[in-house]
């Protein structure tokens, strides 16, 4: 039977702290999200059953949850905080479901916690329509990702630059353990719990890569933690390139081990393109812009190398030997997936070092053009598969001669693909979405939620599920922001 565990929790007082709820007002439910809900085995809606919208709102607990608060740290901007935790977010517990898989279920923006470090512990409205809107968004167009199972309204104001609505989202993910958990343990308490609390992500996320433990060649669950996040870090950040997707702040508290994308708060998808695109209103340096990302994560990577030093080889040297190792497997492996993704995009059925000359100038076009990324890989796409006249693109994007030129050595090059061709072109059609979380339709649904009109966000959220095809009201939905719409800045929400 699906169900609550807290396998966490029974950790000890040293990884989490009991979290009571923490009432609002007047609840409402925004949004709830019927086909995770029921994936979940999660048989309570909070839209006809008041116990469950008490439970979401934090009101009360829902049957057999134990509420907790959990503590990390991390480098924020490149500077360490040796305690940060769950400042605004109540974990309800691990859910199972059906199948055996578990899941955090949490509530964000659900009051004051033992970490809250004098905040309110509180969420605006707009900052959970945007989660909710495009972590949904990034699971349909197959990206690791945390989810959203409810958006609710709390009926009372919070107090950032401005009075806001208050809001609440119940978070799902396969967990919130990060890299800057490892590091509170690590480095802020000097090691104490560092290995029972590897050996526990390691059966919850890395089992099947362990390996015998009976084994003498088998890995220290150190080393099997090391290698499994670089592998996540690697197809997670490469995914995102291709997609032209700024997280925003990469700090290693919002690194899961587990490889999923947590906090949308700063995020935004490119528009047009530039290549050195960010939109985060506190990153005024760029440390996280787009073309920065495969680096930090990297970075982030090395970080949690250091901290399981003492676990990865009872000897020094051996240890970072072992550490530099796997490190140095990372730009690899992400090089790997992008070319992987990158030509599937170009209906390529591989790259060769000639291609990538070709690459870089269609890229240059689209930069100096300052034409849009999404649809400009969505042109292709029509144009392999003859379907540019039987698509809305013609209304929404217009090819300059100069990348007409190109792509006639674009297609001359397609003819030297080894694959079905047909194969080929086909896939493009599911590498290239149409439709994105654009920004200014993202902007819209916040300013209309704050009003309480909430069917247009429901329609963006509802056509955000299949990204890979045309409707019929895609002028709406697929078209770049006008000049007044543009989102040039986006905001934590904090």
């Amino acid at each position: 039977m699906p169900g609550f565990d807290h396998s966490y929790a029974d950790l000890g007082k040293a990884f989490s702290t009991p979290q009571p709820p923490d009432p609002v007002s007047q609840p409402s439910v925004m949004l709830w999200n019927e086909d995770l809900a029921a994936s979940l085995g999660w048989a309570g809606d909070p839209r006809s059953q008041p116990q469950f919208l008490q439970a979401l709102a934090g009101n009360q607990p829902l049957p057999d949850s134990k509420p907790i608060a959990t503590v990390y740290a991390g480098h924020q901007f490149g500077q360490y905080n040796p305690q940060l935790g769950d400042g605004r977010a109540t974990l309800l517990g691990e859910w199972v479901d059906p199948q055996g898989n578990r899941f955090d279920i949490q509530l964000k923006g659900a009051g004051p916690t033992a970490y809250s470090r004098g905040g309110d512990g509180r969420s605006p409205i707009g900052p959970v329509i945007r989660e909710y809107v495009v972590s949904e968004a990034m699971h349909a167009l197959g990206v690791r990702t945390s989810r959203a199972l409810a958006a609710i309204s709390t009926g009372d104001p919070v107090i950032r630059n401005r009075v806001e609505p208050g809001g609440i989202l119940t978070r799902v993910a396969s967990s919130h353990l990060r890299v800057g958990t490892i590091q509170y343990f690590a480095m802020t308490r000097g090691g104490d719990e560092l290995e029972p609390l590897v050996d526990y992500i390691v059966s919850r996320h890395f089992s099947e890569t362990a390996g015998d433990p009976q084994s003498a060649s088998h890995p220290t669950a150190a080393v099997t933690l090391l290698d499994g996040v670089c592998q996540h870090f690697a197809r997670l950040t490469s995914h995102w390139q291709v997609l032209g997707f700024v997280h925003g702040v990469l700090n290693t508290d919002n690194a899961l081990l587990c490889g999923e994308t947590i906090d949308y708060g700063p995020c935004a998808f490119m528009d047009h393109f530039d290549p050195q695109a960010c939109f985060s209103s506190i990153d005024r340096q760029g440390r996280y812009a787009w073309p920065n990302q495969p680096g930090i994560m990297h970075w982030n990577l090395a970080v949690l190398a250091e901290c399981l030093l003492p676990l990865l080889h009872d000897d020094d040297e051996t240890a970072k030997h072992t550490a530099q190792e796997i490190i140095d497997q990372y730009p690899a492996r992400f090089h790997a997936h992008h070319q992987h993704w990158l030509a599937a995009k170009l209906g390529l059925d591989h790259l060769n070092e000639p291609d990538h000359s070709l690459i870089q100038r269609f890229h240059d076009i689209l930069a100096s053009h300052e034409l849009d990324f999404t649809l400009a890989f969505r042109w292709l796409t029509e144009v392999a598969n003859e379907s540019l006249q039987h698509s809305p693109l013609p209304e929404l994007f217009s090819a300059p001669e100069e990348l007409s030129d190109w792509a006639e050595n674009w297609q001359r090059r397609r003819q030297l693909n080894t694959g079905d061709p047909e194969d080929v072109t086909r896939a493009m059609q599911w590498v290239n979405p149409a439709i994105i979380p654009r920004n200014h339709l993202v902007q819209r649904g916040i300013d209309l939620a704050e009003k309480g009109e909430l069917d247009w966000v429901e329609r963006l959220v509802r056509r955000g599920r299949k990204p890979f095809e045309w409707q019929a009201d895609d002028l709406e939905w697929a078209r770049p922001p006008h000049e007044d719409e543009r989102v040039t800045r986006t905001f934590c929400g904090t």
